[in-house]
């Protein structure tokens, strides 16, 4: 009895022994660099995959960087510095492809002009825009897209109108422009609005409640990596989707409140607030990239560069990784 009692006893530690240590045949996880030349809560679903482990759940170590602007994160990923890119489309997108890149947008996670105009309280108006200086980003960047969008639907031309448009730089930075009055107004996410609006600077508009076509946030990658390791985009897409599902889900808000404070910097959780509620409300469940957005900025700046006149949108698209997941039931 007693050497049946230690036999039980040794093969138990041994059990645990062996389960104590790291597994050899567990794989390694895959390295992936991601950028993004926004700083914003649109970049949301990449914050709260990372602090939730979605994708480390489908074997993938994310990086995600935050590049200077749009130009930098596509430079980086048509020379294979990154793997991915998280952005709207913009002129360096367009620009890119027109000269040869095989980026192309896998998925669309938000697919509409998101943020506000946020100006001086002088400006009443968007006629009041005439003569006034407006911050962005980048040159042909995502803030200088969604503003020149606005000022069009507006009926305003800042060459004729006289609106100097000014590169500033990310978010945080055209805040502190506004209120320091370097520049009278700026396009810049749900977040950074907010708590100039605090402060009293008015939202001029909230460009997603503005009939305009875009193809907002996405995911671009080059088609040579989609050859080479489709498994990766897959996945990244897999750990995208479930953190959508799990960023509308209410209960779940006090976590994705302290992601977006980790992702943009906040000095306190509860300034992300603002920011959570538009995610909520903006992310597509159906990521599939906007064709029709992409052919509305191809409209845009095609008058002025020949090369982006002759692209064609469908040619800036690759859906087969969402349909897949459509198919599989994942939204």
């Amino acid at each position: 009895m007693k050497t049946q009692l230690g036999c039980s006893i040794l093969a138990l530690l041994l059990l645990l022994a062996f389960q104590s240590q790291p597994s050899e045949a567990a794989a390694p996880l895959t390295r992936i660099l991601m950028t993004t030349g926004a700083f914003s809560e649109r970049e949301g679903a990449v914050f709260v995959a990372q602090d939730q482990g979605f994708f480390r759940k489908y074997g993938l170590d994310v990086r995600f960087v935050h590049v200077r602007s749009g130009p930098i994160g596509m430079a980086a990923l048509a020379s294979g510095e990154s793997q991915l890119h998280v952005g709207s489309v913009t002129g360096a997108t367009l620009g890119a492809v027109a000269e040869g890149s095989d980026a192309v947008f896998v998925a669309g996670l938000i697919n509409k002009l998101t943020g506000a105009i946020v100006v001086s309280p002088k400006i009443k108006g968007p006629s009041d825009l005439k003569g006034k200086t407006l911050g962005v980003s980048s040159a042909s960047g995502g803030s200088w897209v969604f503003t020149m969008l606005a000022l069009e639907h507006w009926g305003l031309e800042p060459k004729r109108d006289g609106i100097t448009i000014r590169i500033v730089g990310n978010d945080s930075v055209r805040a502190q422009a506004i209120m320091s009055e370097t520049i009278d107004g700026a396009q810049m996410g749900y977040t950074f609005a907010s708590m100039l609006q605090g402060q009293g600077y008015p939202v001029l508009a909230d460009l997603a409640r503005l009939p305009i076509p875009y193809q907002g946030t996405g995911v671009l990658t080059r088609r040579s990596l989609i050859a080479s390791s489709p498994d990766i985009v897959e996945n990244i897409l897999r750990a995208l989707v479930e953190s959508i599902a799990f960023i509308q889900e209410p209960g779940n808000r006090p976590m994705v409140m302290k992601s977006l404070a980790r992702g943009l910097r906040l000095p306190r959780v509860e300034d992300s607030a603002q920011g959570y509620s538009s995610l909520v409300t903006f992310y597509e469940r159906r990521i599939y990239p906007n064709v029709e957005g992409i052919r509305n900025l191809i409209r845009l700046l095609g008058p002025t560069n020949e090369k982006i006149r002759r692209l064609k949108a469908e040619d800036l698209v690759d859906d087969r990784f969402v349909r897949k997941l459509e198919k599989e039931g994942r939204f």
